[in-house]
């Protein structure tokens, strides 16, 4: 429900206000992103901002952008960093940056504050930094730093900035409410019906007939090369393992057989398991006269239903098992009787029980030779595990002495198998619906970390079980297609913009023309276009925008922008044309109507009134902390980023 205001939460406005929120106030490494700060870009081109008296310098705002695309790569492996660049998303981790250090300067300017017990206290919970028993391990806590080029300096300056933003702005966002009456008058805008036109002027109507020349489709290309790019590829070699790889694994002997039977010597003990059926009374007489009810005839169950009660069944259980459920007591009751009869009373836990043996499974134990079967598999089992693990420790270490893949594979007599061209989602490149072999899903994403080709790995597919080796063979990096594979698709794009660009021209005469007093349909048939499909005649309400969920088309969500009796244009995506919106009439919805929404519409707007109240904060902050951006060291690290230094 209330899907207008959920949509708007994750419009790009409502993700900005959330996903900066949530930055400042989360702490990143309690987060797990320990792993996200490594491959920092290392060099120094300045300070990219000064905030009061702190600096972001650019190795900061570098390392910070390596683990935002890292983090994004998790749900699209395929994101570049060129990509992310382009997209502005520098911009928003720079500003991200910016806010924590702003707030942690005016935190520290007015006595907030983050001690360094309670840095401690951070550290310690996170799972990166403890040990094998869960708790916190200095050792990892120094490895981890080490491995990741990481100052423990730099670790708690992060956990405090995060701890004091944490203090600041949570509680400008608690407890915030939006008035009842613009509540309801939101909610009432989901109820509303619009009525309007839409003419959609494709660019491919009004793209010229005639190819374009040599020189405008180089020259297009060259322009709009990132709009060519493919994505990054690599062709991964692998072989896989398991125990049959094993030239010679020992037998168990007779010594070990008898030992593992000593060790487990009450597994293989006689025993017995009992499934009873028990009823509960209040007192002593009371069990006695259901007793005495059995002995006429009737069943334990009649007997209990008679008197309101129930049978409670219990089992299959063995004696200790029981004793422990019940009592010695009982226990003994019921391991003192034969299948099919009743036992007690006998005082319970609860009250005094009486109890029917309902069945009696027994198993009659197994001596060393009758359980030698089973012991010889289970521990040629454990063996051939064992030296499997022994034996693929060997392989690693052979791989660190500088072996390759293929010295590995022929000394295993393993056959190595080598894939198309694949992307880092697993798909083989150029091809529709082929995927990488299964083998790789678990290392996919370690062959595409890799820093060069020829660095074999060895990895466990199905632990203990299986193993995997291998390594990448070539690597293709991202970069746009060569015109000459691609060039009936650029010379359609280049005819698109410029169709689009004549479209935009059509809409604009359109719309000065309906502004005149024009019917809308009559101003596009005035252009006199061919192949320009007819006007839309559209009668809508939100709450059937609202079903079509995060698809809503471009020109609809103008529509339910727009004031009534005005007419907009707008571009199609993609260099697709041109809209022309008119709205006609408004129809208001009915408050009365929306009225179960209220608490939902309430609890959802005085969220987004929150995060309201802690950007307005953040903005204060900036602004008495006071801000300076180095502009020309910012674009460095773009440049740097995007490998065109």
């Amino acid at each position: 429900m209330l899907h207008f205001f959920r949509s708007f939460m994750h419009s790009k406005i409502g993700v900005v206000f959330a996903l900066i929120f949530l930055a400042l106030i989360a702490l990143a490494f309690a987060a797990g992103d320990v792993a996200g700060m490594r491959n920092a870009v290392t060099g120094n081109d300045g300070r990219v901002a000064t905030v009061g008296g702190r600096g972001v310098d650019a190795s900061e705002l570098a390392q910070a952008a390596t683990s935002a695309v890292e983090q994004l790569k998790r749900d699209n492996p395929r994101l570049m960093m060129k990509a992310f660049v382009a997209g502005g998303g520098l911009g928003t981790v720079l500003d991200q940056t910016i806010d924590r250090a702003a707030i942690a300067e005016f935190g520290e300017r007015h006595g907030v504050i983050a001690s360094d017990r309670l840095v401690d206290s951070e550290i310690a919970k996170i799972p990166a930094f403890q040990g094998p028993d869960g708790k916190f391990s200095d050792a990892a806590f120094r490895a981890l730093l080490a491995q990741r080029g990481l100052t423990e300096a730099t670790v708690r300056r992060e956990l405090a900035d995060g701890l004091i933003a944490r203090q600041l702005l949570t509680p400008a966002a608690l407890g915030a409410r939006m008035p009842g009456g613009l509540v309801l008058r939101y909610a009432a805008l989901f109820a509303e019906r619009r009525t309007g036109t839409i003419a959609l002027l494709p660019a491919a109507a009004f793209a010229p007939p005639a190819a374009p020349a040599e020189a405008e489709v180089t020259a297009y290309y060259n322009a709009n090369r990132a709009r060519y790019a493919r994505p990054e590829r690599r062709t991964v070699r692998f072989a896989v393992f398991d125990e049959t790889a094993l030239k010679s694994v020992p037998a168990p002997t007779e010594a070990e057989i008898a030992a593992r039977y000593t060790a487990n010597k009450a597994a293989y003990a006689p025993s017995e398991d009992r499934r009873v059926s028990q009823l509960i009374l209040p007192t002593e007489a009371a069990a006695k006269a259901v007793l005495a009810e059995l002995a006429g005839g009737r069943t334990l169950e009649a007997a209990a239903s008679a008197k309101g009660l129930a049978v409670a069944k219990l089992g299959p259980l063995n004696r200790a098992a029981l004793a422990n459920q019940a009592n010695d007591a009982v226990a003994s009751a019921a391991f003192g009787t034969t299948a099919g009869k009743t036992a007690g009373p006998v005082r319970g836990p609860l009250g005094w029980v009486v109890l029917r043996v309902d069945a009696i499974d027994a198993k009659p134990g197994k001596s060393l030779d009758q359980a030698r079967p089973e012991i010889l598999a289970e521990l040629s089992l454990q063996k051939r595990r064992a030296a499997l693990t022994d034996f693929s420790a060997k392989v690693e270490d052979e791989f660190d002495n500088g072996a390759s893949l293929g010295d590995v594979a022929k000394e295993l007599a393993l056959t190595i198998t080598e894939t198309p061209a694949l992307t880092a989602d697993g798909q083989v490149f150029g091809t529709a619906g082929q995927k990488a072999p299964a083998e790789l899903a678990r290392v996919l994403a370690t062959a595409f970390a890799m820093e060069r080709e020829g660095q074999p790995q060895l990895a466990e597919i199905e632990p203990g079980k299986t193993f995997i080796v291998f390594d990448v063979s070539r690597i293709t990096p991202s970069a746009p297609a060569p015109l000459a594979e691609i060039k009936p698709q650029v010379m359609t794009d280049l005819l698109l913009q410029k169709g689009a660009a004549a479209a935009k021209a059509a809409a604009e005469k359109v719309l000065g023309q309906v502004k005149q007093g024009q019917e809308l349909g009559a101003a596009v048939a005035a252009l006199g276009v061919p192949r320009v499909p007819p006007v839309d005649r559209i009668e809508l309400g939100r709450e059937d925008l609202a079903r079509q969920g995060q698809q809503v088309p471009p020109a609809l969500a103008l529509l339910f922008s727009m004031a009534k009796g005005t007419t907009k244009v707008l571009a199609a995506p993609g260099n697709q044309g041109w809209f022309v919106v008119s709205l006609a009439q408004i129809v208001p919805g009915d408050p009365a109507r929306v009225a179960p929404m209220l608490p939902a519409a309430a609890r959802e707007l005085s969220g987004l009134t929150g995060r309201e109240y802690a950007a307005q904060l953040r903005a204060a902050i900036r602004q008495e902390v006071g801000v300076k951006r180095n502009q020309a060291a910012i674009d460095a690290v773009a440049r740097r980023l995007v490998g065109t230094n």
